[in-house]
């Protein structure tokens, strides 16, 4: 399987990369960090990390990577994004700082730290069919919520009130929350699928 999966990256600007490229690697995956745009052109596919939504961005425009990664995005490239890569993946963003941007991606608008502080911080099961039968352990930090979603957007799941913290938008995968600290790698499963079939 390893050999059938073209490389893929992790945006490695800041946030929890370590763990993406750990969960990617377990998986069979040729993981690569991505710091640049040359880096960006060697793989098929890119996980956003968790991390500070804000600072991604100003990183991402520093480094030079942000018009390349909306090109790749746009040309059809299977990212997965976790808690701030969920906010980098939203065509709308509420509650960002002054002057924020996003990448794009998702039509749907998405709230940044909509559960509130670190110390807001919580655990829970969630139902997703699409994964299978057994429920995904979810962490959630600082985490956003998907506010709005447009026709094209299926909904993977939402905690107990009703609010989604899990969407897919064709090749693109977004979590509010954080399976690569709980250890649950069926979302990067499906993020290595999205990149098979693309490639």
């Amino acid at each position: 399987m390893a050999g059938s999966t073209p490389p893929v990256g992790v945006l490695a600007l800041q946030g929890d990369v370590r763990e993406h490229l750990a969960a990617l690697t377990a998986l069979g995956a040729d993981a690569r960090p991505v710091k640049s745009a040359a880096d960006l052109e060697q793989v098929a596919g890119l996980v956003i990390p968790g991390g500070e939504s804000s600072v991604i961005d100003k990183l991402s425009r520093i480094f030079e990577v942000r018009d390349p990664i909306r090109a790749r995005i746009a040309g059809g490239m299977p990212v997965y994004g976790t808690c701030a890569g969920l906010i980098m993946l939203a065509d709308d963003l509420v509650d960002g700082i002054a002057g924020q941007m996003t990448f794009g991606g998702f039509d749907a608008t998405v709230r940044r730290n909509a559960f509130g502080t670190q110390l807001d911080s919580f655990e829970t099961d969630l139902d997703i069919p699409a994964l299978g039968e057994h429920p995904v352990h979810a962490v959630f930090i600082r985490a956003p919520v998907v506010e709005r979603v447009g026709p094209g957007v299926e909904v993977l799941a939402r905690v107990d009130d009703g609010r989604i913290v899990a969407i897919e938008q064709g090749p693109l995968l977004g979590t509010a929350f954080h399976p690569e600290v709980a250890g649950e790698y069926r979302f990067h499963e499906r993020f290595l699928d999205r990149v098979r079939a693309a490639s």
